[in-house]
């Protein structure tokens, strides 16, 4: 697949390019993001380097994950990344996980390029049920994901693996219906839910 760009009222969201690897070396120096993320620690000029020359182009030319650059309209600074990673293809299931640069949070921002990749996703690959995972107690990132439209579905019990400990982590789903948007697939909720 051939990377796309997305545009919202403040934002562009665009693939990553070699010359995004100062922006994104920089931003994951805040111990905030290798904490509660898979980001490595400590951070070096070479992960960010492979990351935007090997990762991000192999996932979209793969269509496995689907890496965005999120840049600020305004002063073209990169806010964070967003990406959407592809699990169960036959299930038409996908992963929505970001990260803000530090003095970036609290704008608004992460959740309205959240919000244009979902409806780029439910759109234009037919995704069904986009989830978010998150370590139990990241609050920033739930609310995000609350702010996007997901509802929480709760604790899953070890379901993460950092620094070689099972942790606990929150989920939520966004469907297309949550946005108003029609799904290729008739959705039968369970009785009462």
């Amino acid at each position: 697949m051939e990377p796309v760009t997305l545009t919202t009222e403040r934002l562009v969201l665009r693939p990553f390019g070699p010359a995004d690897a100062k922006a994104v070396h920089t931003a994951c120096q805040d111990p905030e993001i290798p904490r509660w993320t898979g980001v490595p620690s400590p951070y070096t000029r070479q992960h960010a380097a492979v990351f935007v020359t090997r990762t991000c182009p192999d996932g979209w030319r793969d269509e496995t994950m689907f890496n965005f650059a999120v840049i600020s309209r305004d002063d073209r600074r990169l806010v964070g990344a967003m990406g959407l990673v592809r699990l169960r293809l036959a299930c038409a299931t996908a992963e929505l996980g970001y990260w803000t640069a530090k003095e970036s949070r609290g704008r608004g921002r992460t959740a309205e390029a959240a919000l244009a990749v979902a409806r780029w996703a439910f759109g234009e690959l037919g995704v069904e049920r986009l989830e978010w995972f998150a370590e139990a107690g990241n609050s920033g990132s739930r609310a995000v994901a609350l702010k996007t439209g997901f509802r929480m579905e709760g604790t899953l019990r070890a379901k993460l693996i950092k620094d070689g400990t099972r942790r606990d982590a929150w989920t939520g789903a966004l469907l297309p219906s949550d946005l108003g948007l029609p799904s290729r697939r008739a959705y039968l909720p369970s009785p009462g839910g």
